[in-house]
């Protein structure tokens, strides 16, 4: 066969790109194609971000190409990440959900699911349609928080295809790992398991049409954060800290772990929780037993949005407990804490969404 342009370009749309389930060339995953009289040189791009993934496609594209066009010609072939704003026009998984975000920490134990329950509550007392995937997979509490511990999702036929239904709790849809595991036994599941399970969250479920869907992750970096960007591209990430320098380290591994090559997740804003101890019966006081104002110097050092402070106070523990958010609280200290945050969210989420709609136009 000849080596030509068209010829190149027919060999290469023999090969899927293994996620999305369509070839490279059809995806428009091939750039900047170049073709010399013996030798061929392009880039192509993959879903995975992964070191494997990357190196399984080069490998198909050199072997493709040589079978083709013969041993002895130069190829040389570089395989990058499909960037995180072309991910959304290639997404199959949830088209339906308008931002998918995830609500994120560097360590455990500083309130990170308390926020995400919160936020998703506070974004339905303001009129959006929202879900909850509880990926925390060691130690869900979503259940908790909303008030639905014991109960089981059902399931719903949709083309054939049996899909779960989430819960309905409080005016959103949540589904949890809690759902399926006994709530007095430990989970204890190896990365790969633990990273399946996540992935049905997704693609096994229906969640119909959606503003936001918050995904409050486990703690700290890890496989399953870089399997959850492999899954579904997000649109953004929250990251939640409080003031303590302990805290604020996990915190800054957390922004740049997804600021890294082969994430390339927009950082929505970081929250500084527990921002300061009220006690009920000195409302006026505040004590700042972990600091003051940590989260939102580490946002100005790392040139991030910092979407604001959530206090600590009884009430917080209270609502949480009994499965009511303190956002659904009535004109309180914490629920106007928790409403300007969500203020906060939804405008930096419309900006990072103007942008990239501005880049995609350019």
């Amino acid at each position: 066969m000849e080596l030509n342009r068209e010829n190149v370009l027919e060999v290469l749309g023999g090969i899927l790109e293994p996620d999305l389930k369509k070839d490279i060339v059809t995806l428009n995953l091939v750039e900047d194609l170049q073709i010399g009289e013996n030798s061929i040189q392009l880039i192509v791009h993959v879903s995975n971000p992964a070191l494997h993934a990357r190196k399984r496609m080069q490998e198909a594209v050199e072997f493709n190409l040589r079978r083709v066009f013969g041993k002895d010609i130069s190829i040389v072939s570089t395989v990058k990440a499909i960037p995180a704003e072309a991910k959304k026009a290639h997404r199959k998984i949830l088209p339906e959900v308008k931002n998918i975000i995830a609500i994120a920490s560097g360590k455990g134990g500083v309130g990170k699911s308390t926020v995400t329950a919160n936020l998703a509550g506070g974004l339905v007392k303001a009129g959006y349609s929202v879900g909850i995937i509880d990926a925390d997979i060691y130690g869900p509490s979503m259940p908790t928080m909303f008030d639905v511990v014991g109960e089981r999702p059902s399931m719903k036929e949709l083309d054939g295809e049996n899909k779960i239904v989430p819960v309905q709790s409080q005016g959103l849809q949540l589904l949890s790992i809690g759902f399926f595991t006994d709530q007095d036994n430990a989970v204890v599941w190896r990365g790969p398991m633990a990273a399946k399970a996540l992935t049905q969250m997704f693609t096994d479920t229906y969640w119909g049409e959606l503003d936001y869907l918050l995904i409050d992750l486990p703690p700290g970096t890890g496989d399953i954060h870089l399997s959850l960007v492999q899954t579904v591209p997000l649109d953004g990430v929250v990251i939640v800290s409080t003031p303590q320098e302990v805290a604020l380290a996990d915190a800054r591994r957390g922004i740049n772990m997804f600021k890294m090559d082969g994430m390339k997740v927009s950082i929505v804003g970081l929250v500084e929780n527990m921002a300061w101890f009220t006690p009920a019966e000195l409302p006026e006081n505040k004590y700042y037993i972990f600091g003051r104002d940590g989260a939102k110097n580490l946002a100005e050092g790392m040139k991030v949005p910092f979407l604001g402070h959530v206090p600590l106070v009884q009430s917080v523990r209270e609502s949480g407990d009994v499965g009511r958010p303190a956002v659904f609280q009535e004109k309180t200290p914490v629920s106007e804490a928790f409403e300007e945050l969500v203020h906060k969210f939804v405008k930096q989420v419309e900006e990072i969404n103007n942008a990239k709609n501005l880049q995609t136009t350019k």
